[in-house]
């Protein structure tokens, strides 16, 4: 099984392109911070990704540089022969699903209000909006 997800920022605008067929193609670059750090070492570790149709129209949309998102998909091995006949090796993530992982103004850097407790006060009336409710 070649599963994957993951969370993160886009490191620039998503860029489009199309097929000779017309289809539509996406590629961006997520980072995507590693939960233990050490260091010296990178605090992130930067993906290729790579969408298609429909999904591809909704990154050029919706998406730009430091968007918060969450993708699912599977990791794909590529090689290529480079101008000088060395074998180079890449890989990337083609998304099969993405998702919003902050609110529209979440990337803005706006303090979150926080109650005595610690946690984050729920405005009055928004239950409606809660997939848990």
């Amino acid at each position: 099984m070649n599963s994957c997800i993951m969370m993160g920022r886009l490191t620039k605008d998503p860029e489009i392109r199309y097929t000779n067929g017309g289809k539509t193609v996406g590629s961006f670059s997520l980072a995507v911070d590693r939960r233990f750090k050490t260091e010296g070492q990178p605090e992130a570790d930067f993906f290729n990704c790579l969408t298609f149709g429909k999904q591809a129209e909704f990154i050029e949309k919706y998406l730009h540089k430091g968007s918060k998102i969450v993708v699912r998909g599977s990791v794909q091995n590529n090689y290529y022969t480079d101008k000088n006949g060395n074998k180079q090796y890449a890989d990337q993530i083609l998304v099969e699903e993405i998702n919003f992982a902050e609110s529209k103004n979440g990337g803005q850097n706006q303090p979150t209000q926080t109650a005595n407790d610690g946690f984050m006060n729920i405005p009055d009336g928004i239950a409606e909006e809660l997939p848990f409710n």
